[in-house]
């Protein structure tokens, strides 16, 4: 089962910028299908791989960092190729 899921992570301390910069890092290294945008990061593919890195490095964001905010949306489908026809 294919799922699409995206990510606003938001560290709650000043120097927030590196730990966005280390998870989005970790997350293009572990081989699932990432699109970045200024605003979020979307995660594409099966769900059992795509979970399992999710589980692994939200973890660990967590741990290197005081505080902080992980807004998640998962649907179940691959939108990846997604084109507005309007």
């Amino acid at each position: 089962m294919d799922i699409s899921v995206e990510l606003t992570f938001s560290p709650l301390q000043d120097d927030y910028e590196r730990h966005i910069i280390n998870f989005i890092k970790k997350l293009r290294a572990s081989g699932v299908s990432i699109k970045e945008n200024a605003l979020s990061t979307q995660v594409f593919g099966d769900y059992d791989a795509v979970m399992e890195v999710l589980n692994q490095e939200i973890k660990t964001a967590f741990e290197l960092m005081d505080r902080g905010l992980l807004y998640m949306k998962l649907v179940k489908s691959d939108r990846s190729g997604y084109e507005p026809h309007f």
